[in-house]
């Protein structure tokens, strides 16, 4: 009967995992998530290592994704700047492996900075500069040389499905629209006709509108262009070589300066949801990175089911974001708020083995990209109601996964945001104090709220969730199998409240135990093999041990042992 058990549920997270958590390239409004406070407190135990260990220089870490927008406020406009974000560069690593005030990230991920006429920056006007409200160049430089000097990989987000219409790409093709080929060899036309312009083969344009698509008019005859997103987004044409080495140009120029690889924005709809044309794409762009350096690392976005994105990792590309374990409705919500299809114990754990095996079916190097939230869902906060150990258990369920994790800033505060948005991106809370580099955040934004208090605050909190935060990545950088250890299923251990797994990476083995439960669980693992604690992640102030080959799991923990 356990047999068949574990067979109906193996089916079940199968159907889950690979058909589940699709996403739409629109971002569309939903309704708000609940959105209520639960004091809670938080231990974190690391083994022998209290400190943000130094971690190996390779692309399985913790990346810190970060909306300049509304980060930090460096000179007093309302606007987070790149001279802020430098200004804060300590707090996210101070490259000091020996301090425990960092939150020891190495990496950082930067939304859009590119000149861009929205808030959000999605739409550039030019690929080769700053946005003004953002600084300068010389300013990014000095971020890059910043970083550096911390151990901190800078990836950018790299925006060509599409540009904003005020691109001079476009702008440019729109004047040639209108006038008529000239049908020489040399263009006969004082400004170029449309058949030798290159910048008319950029875009997708048509003579009369589609039936099918989304389309606009250029105001130029019965001419219009595609604009998947927007209609200030006119869609790009990526067969086209000419723009192809306009792009590697735009890669090279920023590689240069400084950053170590790319975030690909909506690489899902580069050929309308073609995943044989997608992947030449990512291809062909991961091609060209890793000839510049073999350590460039790039991300791409593929927001759909994962039997899908899966596919996009015979591109050969890095990464793509695990979207089945992300959101209201992935793999660590459902498992915390036991609303899955199979006992929560079973669903994580398998579908940790399962994630894992599918991506190695395409490319046997590739690296998984764990995230919980970003710019475009809903803050975790409202996942649980604010129950504080659901959200510490989150985080550590996301930071404890095999790959390169990534984590949305605020949410190592707890911050609130759903519905629009703008919502969702709303000002990092760093002070009570309103002059401490606070932004005004996006127009648009609904008033928001910090339950769980400012970063200041919780500092002196031993037991806040920030803490829990900088904790677990210390034990992440500390023990080198955590992120990049294969993963195995242990069915002897796991039930309806426990996940156990092993990662086995460099001939050395982990065992990792989720307990899920709101209550103490003891588990006996002589016959494992295991009996170490090399580190624990605990969400109350009683604390994982081991004793006579019995772990003792106080509620909402995680244990590692060696």
């Amino acid at each position: 009967m356990k047999k068949r058990a574990h067979i109906i549920s193996f089916i079940l997270i199968l159907a889950l995992l690979f058909t589940g958590c699709s996403g739409n390239k629109e971002n569309t409004s939903k309704e708000p998530v609940k959105e209520t406070t639960e004091k809670g407190t938080g231990n974190i135990k690391t083994g022998t290592t209290e400190t943000n260990a130094k971690p190996i220089d390779d692309n399985y870490g913790t990346y810190y994704e970060v909306f300049l927008y509304s980060y930090y406020d460096s000179n007093s406009d309302g606007i987070g700047d790149i001279n802020g974000l430098i200004d804060k560069l300590d707090y996210i690593n101070d490259g000091n492996p020996d301090t425990t005030t960092d939150l020891g990230a190495n990496g950082i991920w930067l939304m859009p900075i590119m000149p861009s006429d929205s808030y959000h920056k999605y739409d550039v006007k030019d690929y080769y500069d700053i946005d003004p409200q953002y600084g300068t160049l010389d300013d990014f430089k000095r971020l890059t040389a910043e970083c550096n000097k911390r151990g901190i990989k800078i990836i950018l987000d790299l925006v060509i499905n599409h540009t904003s219409d005020k691109n001079p790409w476009f702008q440019s093709a729109l004047k040639s629209l209108a006038i008529e080929p000239c049908g020489q060899e040399k263009c006969t036309h004082k400004e170029l006709c449309r058949e030798h312009n290159p910048y008319v083969k950029y875009y997708n344009f048509v003579e009369g509108k589609p039936a099918k698509g989304n389309y606009y008019s250029t105001g130029v005859g019965d001419w219009y262009y595609e604009g998947d997103f927007s209609q200030s987004m006119p869609d790009l044409n990526l067969d086209n070589e000419a723009l192809r080495k306009d792009i590697e140009d735009i890669m090279t120029f920023w590689l240069d300066i400084g950053v170590h690889g790319f975030r690909l924005d909506a690489a899902l709809h580069y050929f309308a949801e073609d995943t044989d044309k997608n992947n030449e794409v990512l291809s062909w762009l991961n091609t060209f990175i890793k000839d510049k350096n073999k350590d460039n690392y790039m991300v791409a976005e593929v927001w759909t089911n994962f039997s899908k994105y899966a596919q996009y990792y015979k591109s050969g590309i890095d990464s793509v974001f695990n979207f089945a374990f992300a959101t209201e409705t992935g793999v660590i919500a459902k498992t915390l708020n036991r609303s899955a299809p199979t006992p929560p114990g079973l669903y994580f754990a398998q579908g940790l083995k399962q994630v894992q095996d599918g991506i190695k079916k395409y490319n046997p190097s590739g690296i998984d990209a764990p995230f919980f939230t970003n710019h475009d869902t809903a803050r975790a906060y409202g996942y649980f109601s604010g129950d504080i150990d659901k959200l510490k258990m989150a985080a550590g369920m996301n930071l404890t996964m095999t790959g390169n994790t990534f984590v949305y800033y605020g949410e190592e505060i707890g911050m609130t945001g759903s519905g629009k948005d703008e919502n969702k991106r709303a000002p990092m809370y760093w002070s009570k104090n309103d002059s401490a580099g606070m932004t005004k955040g996006p127009a648009g934004m609904e008033e928001t709220s910090y339950p769980l208090g400012s970063v200041e605050e919780q500092a002196k909190d031993d037991n806040s969730l920030y803490n829990y935060y900088k904790k677990a990545i210390a034990l992440r950088n500390t023990i080198p199998g955590m992120a990049r250890g294969d993963v195995e299923v242990v069915p002897a251990v796991t039930n309806n409240d426990i996940s156990a797994v092993t990662k086995t990476y460099n001939g050395s083995k982990l065992l990792l135990l989720y307990n899920f439960s709101k209550e103490a669980k003891q588990i006996d693992v002589k016959a494992l093999g295991f009996s170490k604690l090399a580190g624990s992640l605990d969400t109350e102030a009683a604390k994982t041990e081991i004793k006579d080959g019995v772990v003792t799991l106080p509620a909402y923990s995680i244990g590692i042992l060696e």
